[in-house]
């Protein structure tokens, strides 16, 4: 064979792998309102900046391999805004991009290698679970596995080396299902699905017949699992909420996020912040209002916003540097956190931990939900677990007292023996073991109305900020409208220290999803 019949046998072999499953199974995916693998990397990466991999991989199933071009999964580096990343795509065109071994060789491969470089990673999600027959088989699902010890090390596994973000843009069962449970971020288009079985291999082996949004739409994941991060209207919102997540991130864990220019006016709303916080202590109000007063420009990029929602966390810039902002919201259950709160609240420890993100406590809250229904969700234990990830939290970690903070709640929110740098308080803060008028109830109940009045206004000044101050338990009492200014010189302090606020990443191992 001459040069020119083998460059022509590759351009033939490069043209049939780019085609994916062919027109009508294109065109099929377009009907679903979804675009294909290729077109949603084109709208990812910068215009001809797709670098691939793996392009004439295909099944060794006998007879497969013309149907299989790249196997279903294209991957490769590309850049975003200029800046390198590496991406990977489930191609539905190719047998719902069902995984079997080829596949899942690249897969597994490719993020190892990612890993090993530091590159932030993206993955755009749609698959359909298992491929038949060629998992079925003792030998192979070794084969499956790569017929190693620790071959899918890659697969289940993420230590936060770089940020992971994975996009569900269909139905996302399986594998698809399992590198979402273990990503840093996760963002769902509406109409998608992630689940670990399908609706039809569900209704084959157990009867049930539930749709995949029943079993895993967003409403499922945003609300009740705390699996997906935020929710996308369509593909080309999910594109813009993925880069802007990536914006906050640093390369790899062993960087610092970037830095970005000030939008002019970032000072002017702390000029109303005391317009958000009601004078009544037992008025509710929306912490974000708050938030947005001290952040640059008044943007933050909230995570699990509809989980856990009595407390807010988010990425946010001060002065340029990015800060995860961790928030109480009396706005709901006045604050109080429920079991969900306190899982929200342990995976954003472990994300800002593992990514040098300084960690700003804005509280104000009464404690934490107990009762019958709480137990039952085991509080006791997610209390303490949110614990022991606070206390191995080592990126700075910055507190300010807004208004209540309460018994156990102190530690959790880390006012209290938790290992806090900065502790301040507005004049505004309660802070104490009770509410003084529960404790005056169930200290002074019996008095007449005018002792137990007395009664309750010295609790009220105990819980006063003022003495903890004047003992130097906390560092200082500041007037609201200089919160953003005394942010500004932490951060600054922070960034001419010696470890310019990196972390020791001791929560890098800890499990994505509770």
């Amino acid at each position: 064979m001459s040069h020119e019949e083998k460059l022509r046998e590759l351009d033939e072999r490069r043209e049939k792998a780019l085609a994916q499953g062919g027109q009508a199974k294109v065109q099929r995916q377009h009907e679903r309102g979804r675009l294909t693998a290729r077109e949603r990397i084109d709208k990812l990466l910068d215009a001809g900046s797709f670098f691939e991999f793996g392009l004439l991989a295909h099944s060794e199933w006998p007879g497969a391999a013309e149907k299989t071009p790249a196997d279903g999964l294209i991957m490769g580096y590309g850049t975003i805004d200029d800046r390198r990343v590496a991406v990977s795509a489930n191609d539905f065109t190719v047998l719902a991009s069902t995984n079997a071994k080829i596949n899942l060789r690249k897969l597994t491969q490719f993020k190892e290698q990612v890993s090993k470089w530091g590159i932030p990673y993206i993955h755009l999600g749609e698959a359909g679970g298992a491929r038949m027959p060629d998992c079925q088989g003792s030998r192979e699902m070794f084969e499956l596995s790569g017929g190693g010890t620790n071959t899918l090390l890659y697969e289940f596994g993420h230590f936060r080396e770089h940020p992971y973000l994975f996009a569900a843009m269909g139905e996302c069962y399986g594998v698809a299902d399992f590198q979402a449970c273990v990503a840093d971020f996760v963002v769902q288009v509406k109409g998608s699905a992630i689940a670990v079985s399908g609706p039809r291999a569900l209704g084959r082996a157990i009867g049930q017949t539930y749709t995949g949004e029943e079993m895993g739409g967003w409403e499922i994941h945003a609300k009740y699992t705390g699996m997906s991060d935020r929710v996308a209207e369509d593909e080309g919102h999910c594109f813009e909420v993925l880069k802007k997540y990536l914006d906050y991130m640093p390369d790899n864990c062993n960087e610092l996020p970037p830095v970005r220019p000030v939008p002019p006016g970032s000072d002017e709303r702390m000029s109303r912040i005391l317009e958000f916080l009601p004078e009544k202590n037992t008025r509710t109000y929306d912490m974000h209002k708050i938030v947005a007063c001290i952040v640059d420009g008044g943007e933050y990029m909230e995570l699990k916003p509809s989980f856990g929602s009595m407390l807010i966390t988010c990425l946010a810039r001060i002065d340029g540097r990015v800060v995860g902002i961790h928030a109480s919201n009396p706005a709901v259950n006045v604050g109080a956190t429920d079991t969900d709160a306190l899982e929200k609240s342990t995976s954003f420890f472990c994300l800002c931990d593992s990514y040098n993100i300084p960690i700003i406590f804005m509280n104000d809250t009464p404690g934490h939900m107990t009762g019958k229904e709480a137990e039952m969700k085991r509080v006791g234990s997610r209390v303490t677990n949110q614990i022991q990830a606070l206390l191995q939290v080592t990126v700075p970690k910055i507190t300010i007292n807004v208004r209540k903070n309460y018994g156990q709640a102190m530690i959790n929110s880390c006012s209290c023996g938790s290992g806090h740098d900065f502790l301040v308080a507005w004049p505004t803060a309660e802070i104490g073991f009770m509410d003084p008028l529960i404790a005056a109830d169930v200290v002074y109940g019996n008095l007449p109305p005018d002792e137990r009045k007395q009664m309750v206004e010295k609790m009220m000044m105990d819980n006063s900020p003022y003495p903890a101050a004047g003992s130097y338990w906390m560092q200082d009492v500041i007037n609201p409208y200089d919160t953003r200014k005394y942010l500004i010189q932490v951060l600054v302090l922070i960034r001419d220290s010696q470890t310019k606020g990196m972390s020791k990443h001791r929560l890098a191992n800890w499990p994505k999803k509770f």
